[in-house]
């Protein structure tokens, strides 16, 4: 960044989440992460520097040698011109949702992220002429948990994330249950991944959200407040599938247009566009490979047909190597909440060797070795209980990750465009990659997440299961009661 060319009409508000805010350059192909705080709890500009840093160090040490070079972009960080950040601040104030105000933007450290735009194609500095369309999927969780410290049966039937959707239903964050399973997405299986996508653009939620030239055009951009609706998106999704305009508008054009969109990311999520090494992980799928509650699955079961439970991900694929990142969870929180307890005694004993633990970075090389460590025999040392813990931590940063695909038309004949190439009904697509929300999970969140878990099985278990085992006994009963009456013909 050029100090004394800063000018903060040239930034837009791009979005923001929990922990940090993103502004977008209205000609160049980058933005700037800020972090947020709440007003009480400001941090100096050396905590804010350092935990900036850490989150480009673990990008580039950890995530990058995990999923592969050419998805993860680690970017820099960056001091800005206190007053550009103040101006920036003021400008983009009245574009935030009510609901994200209640933390504000860092104005006083000056320190920020540079990244590249990732809803744009990655190969060129500025912004290009010809129309760019990007999906941004959260693909959650894509296996069912294998560790025999679950206490719970239920969890190793249905996946957390459909589990959690009653929760979330009943206590008001979404007005509707999806139908979207992680375990479809995940499975390789091309029918399965349809439905999973459809689902995805039927019910949204926060885990999809298309962009055209770097505008939101379909997703949520606030808790509740979908923007446009399927018809809307073909309109826009139109001259990128069927460019000779041969398609009338109506149903029929909404629906050749979101099913070409369906195969074309299903095709890409297949592909292998990373020419670095293989992942650094091998894990073997365990556990069920279909969710009992997959609307899917439960489809086939009531029409008597099997669910075709995968053809299986390429190892070169980014959903693959996504997968073997989660793997790392191999103990569940209800085996890992123990070992988070034996790492805070120590702690509290030696309060000093928190720093030694590597629990708040650096992470470097070392950090990332003792990652590859997979045994699962509890010697009893705070070594093992530490290892777990931040194997879980890594695995729940791949659980909720963001997968971005950039699209574009693509040009025949043009030289400089490397990028690979993705066919549709009619037309050709150039497309890239990437993977965003790769911020290593806080250690301090592990007492939550183990009170959240055992809140979302047991509502789902006293609720949803209660039902569905009340309707298979009132059925038990109905076929007890009936008489079968045999007449001579």
């Amino acid at each position: 960044m050029e100090e004394g060319k800063m000018d903060e009409n040239e930034w837009g508000y791009h979005g923001e989440g929990n922990k940090s805010l993103v502004v977008a350059h209205a000609q160049r192909c980058v933005v700037l992460r800020f972090l947020k705080f709440p007003p009480n709890k400001k941090k100096t500009s050396e905590e804010i520097l350092q935990h900036l840093q850490n989150i480009v160090d673990f990008g580039k040490n950890v995530m990058k040698d995990f999923l592969g070079e050419n998805y993860v972009h680690c970017g820099e960080v960056v001091q800005l011109p206190l007053e550009f950040v103040k101006q920036l601040c003021l400008k983009i104030q009245c574009e935030r949702p009510e609901s994200r105000c209640d933390k504000d933007l860092d104005t006083l450290s000056g320190y920020a992220m540079c990244l590249p735009n990732l809803t744009r194609l990655q190969t060129y500095h500025f912004a290009e002429h010809r129309p760019i369309l990007c999906v941004e999927i959260k693909p959650k969780c894509g296996f069912i948990p294998f560790s025999n410290d679950v206490t719970h049966e239920m969890k190793h039937k249905v996946c957390r994330y459909c589990m959690h959707q009653h929760l979330k239903v009943a206590t008001g964050k979404w007005k509707k249950i999806s139908k979207y399973c992680p375990l479809d997405l995940y499975s390789g299986n091309k029918q399965r991944m349809h439905f999973a996508l459809k689902s995805l653009l039927q019910e949204a939620q926060n885990n999809l959200r298309i962009f055209k030239n770097g505008q939101l055009i379909y997703g949520c951009g606030d808790a509740r407040s979908p923007v446009a609706d399927l018809k809307e998106l073909a309109h826009h999704l139109k001259p990128f599938f069927f460019p000779s305009n041969g398609l009338a508008s109506g149903p029929h054009c909404t629906r050749a247009v979101i099913r070409e969109l369906v195969h074309v990311i299903t095709r890409v999520l297949l592909s292998s566009s990373d020419k670095g090494r293989a992942g650094a992980l091998r894990l073997g799928l365990q556990g069920p490979r279909v969710c009992e509650a997959s609307p899917f699955s439960r489809s086939l079961h009531h029409q008597g047909k099997n669910t075709p439970e995968r053809s299986g991900l390429p190892k070169g694929c980014l959903l693959y190597k996504t997968l073997q990142v989660q793997m790392l969870d191999q103990l569940d929180i209800e085996g890992l909440y123990p070992l988070y307890n034996r790492v805070e005694r120590y702690l509290e004993e030696f309060p000093e060797e928190r720093k030694t633990l590597q629990i708040d970075g650096p992470y470097d090389e070392v950090f990332y070795q003792k990652l590859l460590d997979l045994s699962t025999e509890d010697d009893g040392t705070v070594a093992f209980a530490l290892r777990k813990v931040q194997q879980y931590r890594v695995a729940m940063t791949a659980k909720d990750c963001s997968i971005m695909i950039a699209l574009s038309p693509y040009l025949q004949g043009t030289s400089s465009d490397q990028r690979p190439v993705i066919p549709s009904s009619r037309s050709r697509l150039a497309f890239s990659v990437s993977v965003l929300d790769l911020d290593l999970k806080p250690y301090e969140s592990i007492p939550h997440q183990y009170k959240l878990d055992s809140k979302i099985v047991n509502y789902y278990s006293k609720t949803v299961h209660a039902k569905d085992d009340t309707v298979r006994s009132t059925r038990f009963k109905e076929h007890e009661d009936c008489t079968l009456v045999l007449h001579k013909v």
